[in-house]
């Protein structure tokens, strides 16, 4: 695995053997492909960030920062890693930082908080956890104006969009399924 664009291009990401599900290189190319100018001066939030890989995709093309939520110890370890390789050997400015917690209860502590993120990323692990974020109350208003929500989740799983999300777009790659989701109109502009 590797950084695909960017200040940080081609640079080789430290990934476990095992525990983690990083999302492969033409799928990372494939979303930012679809987010264009959209990620420089972005600021992120990868949950379930595992490697760091969709985050420090973001930071190598411009974000201005990222927040890695994750909870997996032999996860942690490689992120660590790729974060330390990142910012010795690439002139980015982004400001990386990495949360050691539940991706569903950092939701709660980051709303809490009153922070805004323009793109969050989430690639938690395949079964029911994608429809719980889809779920999660809190989610929506995490999203600044005009932000995305980008999700992974296995294509056999059915997700069903709440009211207060609209489905941008959607496409396979595979057995994984990437969905591009705004606040719903309705629900922005009722502050909610």
């Amino acid at each position: 695995m590797r950084i695909i664009a960017g200040a940080a291009k081609g640079m080789l990401l430290a990934v476990p053997r095992s525990g983690v599900r990083p999302t492969a290189d033409r799928i990372r190319e494939a979303i930012f492909s679809s987010l264009g100018e959209r990620v420089i001066g972005a600021t992120v939030l990868d949950l379930f960030a595992g490697t760091g890989a969709l985050g420090l995709e973001a930071a190598s093309r411009g974000a201005a920062s990222v927040t890695f939520v994750e909870q997996s110890r032999v996860a942690l370890t490689s992120l660590q890693k790729n974060l330390e390789t990142f910012r010795k050997n690439r002139n980015v400015s982004c400001e990386l930082m990495i949360m050691r917690a539940d991706a569903f209860a950092q939701l709660r502590k980051v709303a809490g908080a009153g922070e805004k993120f323009s793109l969050i990323f989430a690639d938690p692990p395949y079964g029911n956890a994608a429809q719980s974020l889809l779920d999660n109350s809190v989610l929506p208003g995490l999203l600044a104006d005009g932000g995305l929500f980008v999700l992974e989740s296995a294509k056999r799983d059915a997700l069903s969009v709440p009211a207060s999300s609209q489905l941008i777009r959607e496409s396979v790659y595979g057995d994984t399924r990437v969905s591009f989701l705004a606040q719903h109109e309705a629900t922005a502009e009722s502050g909610n």
